[in-house]
């Protein structure tokens, strides 16, 4: 039995720039989860694409970063966790420059999937690298900044995306990746150590293969089910099928091979396996509200696409306050009780959007918006912290890996569901209040009466139908809300089940691991 030492706190030195580093890189790759969806319409509209064809754009780079991002374990144990995180940064600014450079819907689909390819590491490894370089009494600090990155990127990708895409072009929605990548990269050559190699590490390829296949049919089945009205469409039964069948066999690889891809000592750890179920829940609620509230904003409300990305800017101001006070909390208050606060401001936020309509001042929309963001910002730091808190240090590139694939597969399950669930609460309440426009509404009477409706002409009738169909779909929304706000309420009983770590750190803070 061989007993390693783990470096204490590899870049300490230079600790600032190797967290300035990593942060460019977090901030690049999480900006570019939402980035690009504002400046759709005008790529469609470059490229003579159509609808379908233009959301490949989104779907290959999705499904490219879910295939690849389990991969970062195996890729840092085997080359190196500095090589691979350069290589990263590397291929992701190139790719982000081609796809600028794009002048067909094959090329830029083709750099969009490179660009997942790449990017797929880069927050994985962001989160092990500040894990590793601050000691366990300021995880807690250091998850915040990470999180600023993680959280913040995608909450203001759209409004960045959509300045850029109305002042300029929607080419500098990837361009702008360049200084980004740059800083990155000189910082990383320069501050960033090495982690230990393990060279004798084998490469599962049949447990890659099947992930690879399960993640991939189950992301295209999540992009594609609306469209094709989901399990009506033999492509979505037959994806959904290849995705279950795969991912249930890989579960059973993983527990019976003997150098499986993902190793099962990670989901020993119980605050790892419930922390995997909670960033879950988090990824619906982040991505989900941001894929509702555009098209709330601008179709039933009326607002420009630029005062959307004003109005939900602040969103992003609240997370950013959360992180830094649970900074400064860190090692003083139970990080359970800041889950709990999180989740209760969440709810509350939620709860609160179920009382909009179409006159909702611009206020209230910004006032909800803080303090979601407050609460995603008290889960999430904390939420990060406690996950790995017990975690072995050989398992942190897997584990922070599967960390954030858990958060894209809900983001990406989150808005299929939200917008599914919208479609239909639109079309059962569109029929409900058809029922109340009839003779014998008095309501519709006095609407004739003062001649705000005319129900003897098409026009008129058409109207009519045009209210109905905008209040059907405003109490969709709604309902929408309500909907997440039960599901944070049902992640509350969960923080029981995390428990905080006994000191195990020796004195200079670096753990000593038995293999």
């Amino acid at each position: 039995m061989a007993v390693t030492q783990i470096a204490a706190h590899p870049g300490s030195v230079h600790r600032g720039f190797v967290t300035v580093s990593v942060m460019l890189a977090t901030i690049m790759q999480a900006l570019d989860t939402t980035i690009a969806n504002v400046a759709l319409p005008h790529m469609q509209g470059t490229m003579s694409a159509t609808q379908d064809q233009i959301s490949w754009v989104l779907t290959s780079y999705i499904v490219a970063a879910a295939i690849f991002m389990p991969l970062t374990g195996f890729l840092s144990a085997r080359l190196g966790r500095k090589r691979v995180f350069m290589w990263s940064v590397v291929g992701f600014t190139l790719a982000s420059m081609l796809c600028g450079a794009a002048q067909n819907l094959t090329q830029i689909v083709l750099f969009r999937l490179l660009q997942g390819v790449f990017g797929a590491s880069l927050v994985p490894l962001s989160q092990a690298v500040l894990l590793d370089t601050y000691p366990r009494e300021r995880h807690g600090s250091a998850m915040a900044m990470w999180g600023v990155g993680v959280m913040v990127g995608p909450i203001l990708g759209p409004s960045l995306g959509g300045w850029l895409t109305e002042y300029y072009s929607w080419r500098w929605v990837f361009y702008i990746n360049l200084p980004f990548g740059l800083l990155a990269w000189f910082g990383l050559a320069a501050f960033l150590h090495e982690a230990p190699i393990d060279r004798a590490r084998r490469f599962d390829m049949f447990g890659f293969a099947l992930l690879s296949i399960g993640l991939g049919a189950l992301q295209m089945m999540l992009d594609r089910g609306e469209s094709l009205d989901w399990f009506a469409s033999r492509e979505v039964l037959f994806e959904a099928m290849l995705a279950g069948s795969a991912l249930y066999l890989f579960i059973a690889h993983i527990f019976t091979h003997e150098h499986p891809f993902i190793e099962p000592g990670l989901f020993r750890d119980r605050n790892f396996s419930v922390g995997l179920i909670f960033i879950f829940i988090v990824g619906i609620i982040l991505l989900a509200t941001m894929a509702l509230l555009p098209p709330f904003l601008q179709n039933l409300m009326g607002y420009p696409v630029i005062d959307v990305g004003y109005l939900l800017a602040p969103r992003g101001v609240g997370t950013m306050l959360a992180m830094i006070m649970v900074g400064k909390l860190s090692g003083k208050v139970d990080v359970r009780s800041m889950i709990f606060l999180g989740l209760v401001l969440t709810s509350l936020s939620l709860w609160e959007m179920t009382r909009f309509n179409t006159d909702t001042p611009g206020w209230d929309i910004v006032r909800t918006g803080v303090t979601q963001g407050l609460g995603l910002g008290f889960i999430f730091v904390p939420l990060s912290t406690i996950t790995f808190a017990t975690l072995e240090p050989r398992y942190r590139n897997e584990g922070t890996a599967l960390f954030s694939l858990m958060r894209n597969i809900g983001s990406s399950i989150g808005i299929s569901v939200v917008i599914t669930y919208l479609a239909q609460r639109t079309q059962i309440n569109h029929a409900a209040f058809a029922n109340y426009i009839n003779p014998f509404s008095l309501a519709l009477k006095q609407a004739v009466e003062v001649d705000a409706y005319n129900l003897t002409t098409p026009g008129g009738l058409a109207a009519i139908n045009g209210e109905v169909t905008r209040q059907a779909a405003t109490l969709a929304y709604l309902q929408d809300f309500l909907l997440m706000m039960w599901i944070s309420l049902a992640a509350i009983p969960m923080i029981l089940l995390l428990r905080i770590p006994a000191n195990k750190a020796v004195a200079n803070g670096a753990p000593v691991v038995v293999e």
